[in-house]
């Protein structure tokens, strides 16, 4: 009984975790309806006055980029601002022919009088931190744009932005990502849906009640000012943006998120790109919970309630870990609860934890209705896309596990940037990519292994106990079974 006592305070535990997690979204749920009502009365700059429009630096870090530094270096050029008032940097690591066609097209773009630079390091140190930072060391704005090669901002991106810095305290300002091929697969339907909640329910939620967001490492402008006050940009995390937005934001820089500005954007279309964007993330997650979990709580400044979301929004990829636990634990529960007829009771009251996915279809519908109306046809395609997400949601569980469990005990792995395809419609192929790897992950064995383990789990549903069996868990597996599935298949096709 030793072991399946064990395996109950484990699974119950992990099902806890992520009960208080959705709690803290239903909250933020709360949160977002109730900022929708307020209108914005924050003071701007007034730029029909030449003095009142700043000087401002855009920075585009990039390493080779091949497939898009044309179209992000032509879109970035029709920007409309004053020419005497704007800087641009290409912060260049790039070791591929791309380093020669960019250089080039700087060259080209220079003689139309834009100040555009080809900044250049003698290594990648610190990766996009240390681009980052270097380029700040010569930046004249004041203020500091942050694009990745994969961003194309509108034309009047900046008289949307730069205005709201009117207000000293304003640190940074964040815009909603877009996402031009949203519909290109599957895989870019489940990304866009993701995203798509984060920044209208999570940036929209905390910030509207003064609690952290943060900068999403780009598609935002940074006061210089604040970057240095903050302490710099620092590479000792895979997600340097978090890490700078907390130091900034625990120095009582505010920051503005405008959901209304959209910044559209290429979604990884590959799972192999998918994969590797998904690690950097959850682990620089992980990495900045245990950089900064104590400065947040011991943080006088704040409010109790802005350290509680401030530590479930750095544990926010630690719930992939939680999920791998119960969907793993699942099936001996399964048998545990056949077994032990005494123990009914406390399932019985654990099936509770099913609001928790009740929690997040809602939280998810009002961020789905927004772009897709609220109509029954609309409803039925959330329902088949929400399904579809969370089954290939919890299909990466072991993947974002492993980078979150590196991120937890701190140790260390390069910043993997993240292919881009230049991919803007159906008709666009991503094969022939050479940025592409060859090999298949380690990982993806495990997928199909774990695959098999769930199927394991629907047919234990029609054998234990002794009523005919116990179908509870089954569409659970079912779904894990699916997600499993699809990362496994996807990843040999796809190269991972």
């Amino acid at each position: 009984m030793i072991l399946e006592t064990i395996i109950i305070i484990v699974y119950s535990t992990a099902l806890i975790l992520i009960f208080m997690y959705a709690l803290a979204q239903l909250n933020l749920l709360f949160n977002y309806l109730s900022a929708q009502k307020k209108q914005d009365q924050s003071p701007k700059f007034d730029f029909s006055n030449p003095d009142e429009i700043p000087l401002v630096t855009i920075q585009l870090p990039v390493y080779n980029e091949l497939y898009v530094m044309n179209r992000l270096l032509e879109n970035i050029s029709k920007i409309e601002y004053p020419k005497d008032k704007l800087e641009i940097q290409v912060l260049d690591d790039s070791t591929d022919e791309s380093f020669e066609t960019t250089a080039t097209h700087i060259k080209t773009l220079q003689q139309t009088g834009l100040d555009i630079k080809h900044v250049l390091r003698d290594d990648r140190k610190n990766f996009k931190a240390g681009a980052l930072k270097e380029g700040l060391k010569i930046a004249k704005g004041e203020f500091i744009v942050i694009f990745d090669a994969d961003f194309l901002p509108k034309k009047d991106w900046l008289k949307q932005t730069i205005p709201f810095f009117k207000d000293p305290n304003i640190g940074v300002v964040q815009t909603r990502w877009g996402h031009i091929n949203r519909d290109y697969s599957v895989l870019t339907k489940i990304q866009a849906f993701a995203l798509d909640a984060h920044f209208s329910l999570e940036q929209v939620g905390r910030n509207s009640k003064g609690h952290f967001i943060n900068f999403n490492g780009t598609a935002g402008v940074w006061r210089k000012e604040c970057i240095i006050d903050a302490g710099n940009w620092e590479g000792d995390t895979l997600t340097e943006d978090l890490d700078l937005s907390y130091r900034a934001q625990l120095k009582n820089w505010k920051f503005k998120y405008l959901e209304d500005v959209e910044t559209p954007a290429e979604l990884p279309v590959v799972i192999s790109a998918a994969r590797s964007q998904q690690f950097r993330w959850n682990k620089g997650g992980a990495e900045n919970f245990r950089k900064m979990m104590w400065r947040v709580l011991k943080n006088q400044n704040i409010s109790a309630k802005t350290k509680v979301h401030g530590l479930l929004h750095l544990l926010n990829s630690t719930m992939f870990l939680n999920i791998l636990i119960v969907g793993v634990l699942s099936i001996p529960m399964l048998y545990i609860k056949n077994e032990y007829a005494h123990l009914k009771i406390y399932f019985y009251a654990m099936s509770f934890f099913v609001i928790s996915s009740l929690i997040f279809f809602i939280c998810y519908w009002f961020m789905f209705k927004k772009t897709y109306g609220s109509s029954l046809k609309a409803f039925v395609q959330y329902i088949v896309m929400f399904v579809t997400f969370f089954s290939i949601a919890m299909g990466f569980s072991l993947h974002n596990s492993i980078a979150v469990i590196e991120g937890h005990i701190g140790k260390r792995s390069d910043f993997i940037r993240t292919p881009k395809f230049n991919i803007n419609s159906l008709n666009d192929s991503w094969k022939g990519n050479k940025y592409l790897k060859k090999n298949i992950s380690i990982n993806a064995v495990f997928e199909g292994l774990l695959m098999l383990y769930f199927a394991f789990g629907m047919y234990s549903a029609f054998i234990v106990g002794d009523q005919g069996g116990d179908f509870g868990l089954f569409p659970f597996h079912l779904m894990l079974f699916l997600g499993f599935g699809y990362v496994f298949f996807k990843s040999l096709t796809s190269k991972v």
